[in-house]
């Protein structure tokens, strides 16, 4: 049979190393199961993004940062080292031989199934500022990634400022470089009255959290802490824009007043980031008890890819685990034990994960309720997609983008179901034709915020609604960076017939050895008509 020599059929990757067990994420999941996986035996790889680098948090990557980041920031070995003060766990581990990398980020995990079948096993994509991309051969992945903020629209969000809660306390207690003196928090959930405490023990003055609703959604003990250290909780109330000066947000203003500020947290959901793992292609449903779209998993964290593994917030966010790091921990110690037994290092857990308390809030109305409050009642048209400029009239309209220059179209006076055909919004289709979710951010401050708009256009329940999709690589990166530092000839020959665009409709055995632009046969019969 003839091969296509512009396939990746016999290529081979420039693997940079390996290991047994990959960790992703140096929080109480990732420590933990790093700590298990190296004292039973097993090849450990540790990496965490942290400290990531300025230019990268100026795109609100991985967290919604919202230009509060000091700028002692920028000196990465001074981060570092708070960062090892912070975590005392994680010197400890170093301390005990685990390899450990810091600053490094992974970008893909890339596993053989139905539509990848070249592979050379597991691989995973890491990237950091010293060595660039480099790939990395592995047996066993825990991801223990955490978790993100949900983006919530409204006039002014855009300005610097407007920060998630997460991001903040990240910010205050991992770095202790957070610029925000005077903060109002957005939402009342578990997760963000908690971060309330957080950011006042880090001497953050907080001067109101603010809720739509007519009572908190966190449990009754957690609001009588956050009232008790003295921050209000403002119900029936709504942002309805901000003041701001040169610097950024100066205050918030809501329906029945005015808040003096410069920050303003968004806590209205804690959204488990699953990308690296749905990227991957693993079968993540929503659950409302874990707190969003989850990864499918045993009680070692295993998901529908055998291999790749999950432990902490990546896997559930509900509010005894936000408030106790210990569950957290738990979850990376059962799914290192599985690794190692997936290994033959150590017997099969008999241990269940731990699983959230029943009744836990219905978080997809309080997130629907927040933005119909915020976005669809805004006085204005709010740009929900900040890195593309879509508002969410453009959203749920269908426009093209702008500088389409395109003629209106009669789709408002349609439904989305008619617009998209019988069957559930696709957020995916969504980002296509609007561009919204496309920006530097990957969708970090709309994504959610984009399937809330779908399911209450339709009157659905907001997981009935799938997230747009997960692509590697999940963190932005330069071409110079992704650039493999040693390459096959047998790819690096097939260049210029993988970028000759009009060339990869043409077969195989009718592109010429080497050709130039101006030789291109467009009149020749393409494979695709």
């Amino acid at each position: 049979m003839r091969t296509d020599p512009r396939s990746v059929a016999g290529k081979s990757l420039d693997i940079a190393a390996s290991t047994q067990i990959l960790v992703v994420g140096a929080g109480p999941a990732g420590i933990a199961a790093a700590r298990r996986a190296h004292r039973g035996g097993a090849k450990v790889l540790l990496v965490d993004e942290n400290p990531v680098p300025f230019d990268v948090m100026a795109e609100s990557v991985p967290q919604l940062w919202g230009g509060r980041m000091g700028g002692a920031l920028r000196n990465r070995t001074a981060m570092t080292e708070r960062m090892l003060e912070a975590r005392p766990d994680l010197a400890a581990l170093f301390e005990e031989g685990v390899e450990i990398r810091l600053g490094t980020a992974c970008w893909g995990l890339f596993v053989n199934q139905r539509n990848l079948g070249w592979m050379p096993g597991k691989v995973a994509g890491l990237i950091d500022e010293d060595d660039g991309s480099t790939l990395i051969r592995f047996d066993q992945a825990i991801v223990a990634t955490g978790r993100r903020d949900m983006g919530l629209a409204f006039p002014g969000w855009e300005q610097p400022g407007v920060v998630g809660a997460a991001a903040a306390v990240e910010l205050a207690r991992l770095y202790d470089a957070f610029d925000g003196r005077r903060a109002v928090m957005i939402g009342s959930t578990a997760e963000a009255l908690l971060a309330v405490l957080d950011l006042v023990d880090a001497g953050v003055t907080v001067a109101a959290v603010v809720e739509q609703a007519a009572a908190p959604l966190a449990p009754a003990g957690l609001v009588a802490r956050v009232t008790e250290a003295g921050v209000p909780i403002l119900p029936d109330e709504v942002p309805i824009g901000v003041r701001q000066d040169a610097a950024g947000v100066t205050g918030l203003r809501l329906r029945g007043r005015e808040v003096d500020c410069d920050t303003i947290l968004l806590g209205i959901g804690a959204v488990p980031m699953i990308d690296l793992i749905q990227a991957a292609g693993a079968k993540c449903p929503f659950s409302n008890a874990h707190g969003g779209f989850v990864p499918e998993a045993d009680a070692t964290g295993e998901t529908s890819l055998p291999g790749l593994r999950v432990a902490g917030d990546c896997r559930g966010v509900w509010a005894a685990k936000s408030a106790d790091p210990e569950i957290a921990a738990a979850e990376g110690r059962l799914a290192a034990e599985g690794a190692l037994a997936a290994l033959g290092l150590a017997a099969l857990p008999r241990a269940s994960a731990p699983a959230p308390d029943a009744g836990a809030p219905d978080i997809g109305t309080y997130r629907k309720d927040w933005v119909r409050a915020t976005v669809i009642g805004a006085l204005s048209d709010v740009q929900v997609c900040q890195c593309e400029e879509v508002t969410a009239r453009e959203i749920l309209e269908l426009r093209p983008p702008r500088y389409l220059q395109a003629a209106p179209s009669c789709n408002a006076q349609r439904a989305l179901a008619e617009i998209l055909g019988d069957g559930t919004p696709a957020p995916d289709q969504i980002k296509r034709l609007t561009r919204a979710g496309m920006g530097p951010c990957q969708g970090r401050r709309c994504r959610e915020q984009i399937q809330a708009l779908l399911a209450i256009s339709e009157n659905l329940e907001l997981g009935a609604v799938p997230l747009a999709g997960y692509r590697s690589p999940v963190r932005p990166m330069t071409l110079s960076a992704a650039a493999p530092k040693t390459e096959d000839p047998a790819i690096g020959a097939q260049w210029d017939s993988w970028f000759g665009m009009p060339r990869q409709w043409v077969p195989f055995w009718d592109v010429e050895e080497k050709y130039t632009v101006a030789s291109l046969a467009t009149e020749k019969a393409h494979v695709s008509e």
